[in-house]
């Protein structure tokens, strides 16, 4: 099963064509989509697109670079919504994300991010819930977290550290997320992991609107509606069939995030 296990729907970007993305990704195969908030202004706008649309799901949380803007406070919010979805009928939270560290801008709010990152680990710890990570020049950092505040697994999505680090996360039960960054031919490092990991350890993703593919354009937005073709790419990486990256990709999906798993049937995704 294709599933784009990160997409920001959301994002102002798509605000004027948001259904008819989310509809061409399904004419091209997706089947199901991952959306993470960032941060608690958007949390319910989260939640209500992931009721509105089949084929969409959520997870909660505060992103590292909207730390500064954030506060104790919407820690003790995320932890009631997180609640809130975790009983209700028709609930599509699949992971808290998306939260982590990013220290290619600045580390000069190093201290914030990581109170906000350990305080989400153990938020997602006590609800038993996978994780979306974002890593950026920090996956040491990182793994420092996640060996003290043991959990579940989760994603780390677009994934840009070494085959060590890499492996360090596979044994910590995370799926490694490869997207448009893959698609590029100077993306050497990127394209060589693509190529040499595991792949039982990779799931697929767009990061729309951002990281477009190459053939896209740096400039251009991004959609989910491109898996399809950043799915061949891997294929081509690989030298296996599309089919086989398909079903692989999806089946990790799955495993790493199981609500998913229990939603494909009602959702009826499978087909």
């Amino acid at each position: 099963m294709l599933i784009d296990t990160h997409c920001h729907l959301d994002a102002p970007e798509f605000n004027h064509d948001r259904e008819s993305v989310a509809n061409n990704a399904l004419n091209q195969g997706v089947k199901l989509i991952v959306m993470p908030a960032v941060a608690r202004e958007n949390f319910q706008h989260v939640v209500d697109l992931s009721t509105q649309y089949a084929h969409v799901v959520c997870a909660l949380g505060i992103h590292p670079m909207y730390v500064d803007a954030a506060q104790p406070s919407d820690l003790t919010q995320l932890k009631t919504l997180i609640t809130q979805q975790l009983a209700a009928p028709n609930n599509k939270l699949v992971a808290v994300g998306e939260i982590g560290l990013d220290f290619f801008v600045t580390q000069e709010n190093r201290e914030t991010q990581e109170y906000f990152f350990s305080e989400q680990l153990k938020i997602a710890q006590a609800f038993d819930l996978p994780v979306i990570l974002h890593v950026r020049k920090a996956v040491d950092d990182v793994l420092k977290h996640l060996r003290r505040i043991p959990m579940r697994g989760g994603i780390a999505h677009a994934f840009n550290g070494s085959a060590q680090q890499a492996n360090a996360l596979i044994d910590l039960g995370f799926k490694l997320g490869f997207g448009g960054a893959m698609t590029y031919t100077r993306a050497l490092k990127i394209r060589e992991l693509a190529k040499t990991l595991p792949l039982d350890s990779i799931v697929l993703e767009t990061d729309s609107p951002d990281i477009p593919p190459e053939w896209v354009g740096t400039k251009g937005r991004n959609a989910p509606a491109e898996l399809a073709k950043i799915a061949q790419v891997l294929a081509d990486l690989r030298g296996v069939e599309l089919a086989q990256i398909i079903e692989i990709t999806g089946k990790n999906v799955m495993q790493v995030l199981p609500k998913i798993a229990d939603l494909c049937t009602p959702l009826n995704v499978l087909h």
